[in-house]
């Protein structure tokens, strides 16, 4: 699997909610798009991962 172009391991059966925590990104602020499609965070634990993915995950960091 390919996270923001960095290829890592993917256990079997890992959900993208697992992997998010694991990699340590707070959901409130992350966006994530799987293979070319946006996920809706509501779908995040719903979402298993296999090794031919390809994720891109935005963190939002607010300031002023």
């Amino acid at each position: 699997m390919t996270v923001n172009g960095v290829t890592k391991e993917c256990s079997g059966g890992i959900s993208l909610l697992q992997l998010l925590e694991q990699e340590g990104f707070r959901m409130e602020r992350v966006a994530v798009e799987l293979n070319g499609e946006i996920v809706p965070k509501a779908a995040y634990g719903d979402t298993f991962l296999s090794e031919a993915d390809k994720l891109e995950v935005v963190s939002f960091v607010g300031g002023g």
